[in-house]
């Protein structure tokens, strides 16, 4: 392997930090609920007072009992505030319960919209358990923040303030002994928290990579069956596994620190106060009761001081979670691209007689990180083949690096006329496929324009532009649910007849008639229930139910056996009359007796024309006829 190769991959697969957040963007998901949030910190103010009078209630009592006097109503009123104090801290519970599960719901809705809009190239370039780990594990930590954190410590901090003073009313030497050790302890404390951060970012990127893993793993069982590869590809993501579990262990390690801190404060406190506060009785500096009335507010001080730092803890955690969250939410939609490209872009005067669709000298490159996550992609799969004894072949591994980087397409130029049949044709790799993403506007061309009825595409919102388009892609999905399902994604509102009008055009009334159920029949996960032809046909037939004027089919009879390649093509010619139609194709037989073929090289244009034309014209496209058996 090149040494270019190597360090080129070298530098994409460098390590980084992950993404931290600050407690400042944290406030928008606590904002949204200020109301109850509010409701929260008066309940904690009352809950503090009540709290905090029980001590001064047990002191008067004490002393009530030292002169022989009644304590009837002291302890009345003491039996009253622990009862208020009880009701205030349930309710209190309750309320950060509930809005701590509000803020995760909240987080979700905004993740998953903005996940769902953002452009191709993001989920080219992120892998797919990695943003479903945001979605479920990382928004989840935020219910900590409520439930477990930031509203526990705004209660601590009331008591905490309202012991202090207390103690600086009763004892300032005692309590300035206090602050001393509790102040030591509130250092280490603090020390802790940012590796705790920095350790909870790092577990939630791991996760991330555990959960791609799984995914990976099983939604390509067959294969890794089929292959034997089971032990291997176990041993994979339980590698993953084992270092989240590591960084879980160190996570617990040093939060484990946390709390003998607080424990050590509480008790190096108390020797301090039982010590120096028994001299001070004995010299008459305080009363008995005082110091107990001391040591009760003690207790309020220090059992909220940790408390705050278990807050600490769990808020550290969730703003390493924010950080991978707001990452996504940071990330510009398609939509928002929209606007800063037609504000650049005009579009020009309608012309009738313009091309359906037109490429003009277009020039494309993939977007970096989604080379540097092809890369990644390729340097794991080599990873995997070396880890299972096998030959990576180092020739290849650098083909494909090149490959990765090259230009994919090189000043493409050629025009779809309104209600053509044009075909692309050409080797694997020529940018068949690319052209139609382009089309589509998954991505953008780096150089050149592409023209839909003669207007720049990029003046057209992307959803108008894509209602131009019934568009079949290579591998097209089957998504879980039944027959209707799929077929009603791009027509929501299209009827049963008009569903079974396109099945029966795509040849698959027979999976109408196979189930009772008819349109309410299960496709399973990924359409396994279909055949690999079945699931092609039925992604056309979803295309045909949208009625656009324009149908991108990009190898859409692969799959299928002689018979039934012969009636999607008389489907297709049926559904064509009106229509503009882009076919890719490996099998030219398919597109002999198209209006146009567009023949590419290494994504260059090397030949147009008609079969019989290009057969004498096009040395590339004569020996694919050839080896067809078509010339």
């Amino acid at each position: 392997m090149s040494s270019t190769a190597t360090s080129r991959r070298r530098g994409r697969g460098a390590p980084q930090d992950g993404p931290r957040a600050t407690f400042r963007q944290l406030l928008p998901f606590l904002f949204e609920h200020k109301r109850t949030l509010i409701v929260v910190a008066v309940l904690s103010v009352f809950g503090a007072a009540t709290s905090l009078a029980q001590p001064l209630l047990v002191g008067q009592v004490i002393e009530a009992v030292q002169s022989d006097a009644g304590i009837g109503v002291l302890v009345w009123l003491l039996i009253g505030f622990v009862i208020v104090s009880s009701i205030i801290s349930g309710y209190q519970h309750y309320l950060l319960q509930r809005t701590g599960t509000a803020v995760v719901y909240s987080s979700r809705r905004k993740l998953i919209a903005r996940i769902l809009h953002l452009p191709i190239s993001e989920f080219d370039a992120r892998r797919t358990g990695d943003l479903v780990s945001r979605v479920g594990t990382d928004t989840t930590l935020l219910y900590a923040v409520l439930t477990q954190g930031l509203a526990d410590a705004v209660g601590s901090a009331l008591l905490f303030l309202g012991a202090l003073i207390a103690m600086l009313v009763i004892d300032p030497v005692l309590l300035l002994l206090i602050v001393v050790v509790i102040g030591t302890s509130v250092v280490g404390v603090t020390l802790l928290s940012g590796r705790i951060r920095t350790a909870s970012t790092a577990q939630q990127e791991k996760v991330g990579e555990l959960a791609s893993g799984v995914e990976r793993a099983v939604g390509s069982i067959r294969t890794v069956r089929a292959s034997g590869a089971t032990e291997r590809e176990t041993e994979s993501v339980s590698k993953l596994a084992s270092e989240a579990y590591g960084i879980g262990v160190r996570i617990a390690k040093i939060s484990s620190l946390v709390v003998p801190i607080a424990g050590v404060a509480l008790q190096l406190s108390l020797l301090v106060v039982l010590g120096v506060g028994g001299f001070r009785v004995a010299d008459g500096a305080i009363t008995i009761a005082s110091l107990i009335t001391f040591i009760l507010f003690l207790f309020m001080l220090v059992m909220p001081l940790a408390t705050t730092f278990g807050a600490i803890t769990s808020v550290n955690q969730a703003l390493g979670a924010l950080g991978r969250i707001q990452e996504v939410l940071d990330l510009p939609t398609e939509t928002q691209k929209d606007a800063e490209i037609a504000a650049a872009v005009t579009r020009d005067e309608a012309d009738a007689s313009a091309p359906a669709i037109e490429f003009r000298d277009v020039r494309f490159r993939y977007p970096e990180n989604v080379v540097a996550a092809r890369a990644a992609a390729e340097k794991e799969a080599r990873t995997l083949l070396a880890d299972a004894h096998l030959d990576p072949n180092e020739d290849a591994a650098d083909a494909a690096d090149a490959a990765i980087d090259r230009e994919v397409l090189r000043g493409v130029s050629f025009a779809v006329p309104r209600g053509a049949r044009v075909a692309l044709v050409g080797p694997s790799g020529a940018g068949k496929s690319t052209i139609l993403s382009l089309v589509e506007r998954f991505y953008d061309p780096t150089g050149g324009s592409i023209r839909l009825y003669g207007h720049d595409a990029r003046t057209y919102p992307r959803d108008e532009l894509r209602a131009q388009y019934g568009y079949v892609e290579q591998d097209a999905p089957t998504l879980a649910g039944t027959l209707a399902d799929n077929l009603r994604l791009a027509s929501p509102d299209a009827s049963d007849a008009d569903c079974e009008r396109v099945l029966r055009a795509v040849n698959l009334g027979d999976v109408l008639e196979r189930s009772p159920l008819g349109l309410q029949a299960p496709v399973g996960e990924d359409g396994v229930m279909l055949s690999g032809g079945e699931r092609q046909r039925l992604a056309i037939a979803r295309a045909l139910l949208t009625d656009a004027p324009i149908l991108l089919l990009d190898e859409s009879t692969s799959s299928l056996d002689g018979v039934n390649e012969q009636r999607m093509r008389e489907a297709i010619d049926a559904v064509s009359t009106d229509r503009t139609l882009v076919v890719i194709a490996h099998r030219l037989s398919t597109v002999v007796d198209s209006d146009l073929i567009v023949v590419l090289q290494d994504g260059v244009v090397v030949g147009q024309g008609t079969h019989a034309e290009l057969v004498e014209s096009t040395p590339l496209y004569r020996d694919l006829a050839r080896h067809q058996l078509l010339a």
